[in-house]
């Protein structure tokens, strides 16, 4: 018999209308109602429910490291753990515990759905029991997956590879810069070369995450004072979002502002704009001004990647140069360096 424990934070998955019509969470019990076959699999199911639900909008990183003390709490008892998130936050919660929970040789697989449960086209029985499968799954005694993961429209994604991309249809996520690492047809197809494998790494639990953390996205025509409100705010880092790989203007004053903040201490994490690709300082004119002023790469980091990966990296490290060092280096399989 598999054993799995079942972290439900609220969501879609778990709502119903209220007397007006709006979607309202409930509880796990709505779920069990509506998944009957849930009783005729092997697995012996344990639900460990966040009271009061969470509405994922309200996600933040007190619940983050709660969830990640519920899972090295109850580690060495099961064979793997489905969580049950709202889909908004998702991708930033996937990264976020793919950081914390260092050297994971079993699966922590999200999931959720677009409709709630109790709707007759819900995209909820599918995810949930495909979910169960891929975490309950071993070869030889050992887990197959052993990082965190997105399970949405039968497709398996590396949680801090992920991003949600569409708020309309079943296939809510994409992982553009890395490829699925399971699709779930009639048979599970495992893309193995793909797959992390830590089985000879300790397994360790990080809970300090330091938050301050500042995003600045560049557009033609940006003022001044803005790029400095945000560039002067107290944070010890800013994930700036600039154009195609890598690019900004290259007007003196925009980069005389990034020097001066990066020569006061702040770390600056270049990502670009695009879902697809990555950002190659130096490459163009409009980017060589960036890395000689000390602007990190961030690769094909996605934005939730980048903003968790900085609180979790400044949660452990007072010193900012490490911060900046670790920060371009691919630490959990959450980018891609490109030579």
């Amino acid at each position: 018999m598999h054993n799995i424990f079942i972290i439900y934070t609220g969501g879609t998955i778990g709502m119903v209308k209220d007397e007006t019509g709006t979607f309202v969470p409930f509880d796990f019990e709505l779920i069990k109602r509506n998944l009957p076959d849930l009783s005729r699999l092997d697995y012996k199911l344990t639900v460990h429910s966040f009271e009061p639900i969470i509405d994922s909008s309200n996600m933040k990183p007190e619940i983050w490291i709660e969830m990640a003390q519920i899972i090295k709490d109850n580690y060495a008892n099961y064979d793997g753990f489905v969580i049950l998130h709202g889909s908004d936050t998702m991708a930033f919660t996937a990264s976020v515990l793919s950081f914390m929970l260092e050297g994971l040789q079993k699966p922590v697989i999200l999931s959720g759905s677009q409709l709630p449960i109790g709707e007759i086209r819900t995209d909820a029985r599918e995810n949930m029991m495909t979910a169960l499968e891929i975490a309950s799954a071993k070869q030889d005694g050992v887990s197959i997956i052993q990082e965190v993961c997105i399970l949405f429209d039968n497709k398996l994604f590396r949680g801090n590879r992920s991003f949600k991309y569409n708020s309309a249809k079943f296939e809510a996520f994409r992982s553009p810069n890395y490829p699925v690492l399971v699709e779930a047809g009639i048979h599970l197809k495992y893309n193995t070369d793909a797959l992390l494998n830590n089985i000879d790494k300790e397994f360790i639990l990080h809970t300090k995450l330091d938050n301050r953390v500042a995003v600045l996205k560049l557009f033609p025509g940006i003022s001044a004072q803005t790029i400095k409100s945000v560039l002067d705010s107290d944070v010890r880092s800013i994930v700036m979002e600039t154009f195609g790989s890598g690019n900004t203007t290259t007007d003196s004053w925009f980069l005389d502002l990034l020097k001066g903040a990066i020569e006061q201490g702040k770390n600056i994490l270049n990502i670009s704009q695009c879902k697809v690709g990555s950002v190659e300082l130096g490459r163009y004119e409009t980017s060589q001004g960036l890395k000689a002023i000390g602007v990190l790469n961030g690769y094909d980091l996605t934005f939730e990647a980048a903003v968790t990966k900085l609180m979790y990296l400044q949660g452990e490290l007072e010193d900012q140069k490490e911060v900046a060092y670790w920060a371009e280096k691919d630490i959990r399989g959450e980018l891609t360096v490109n030579d």
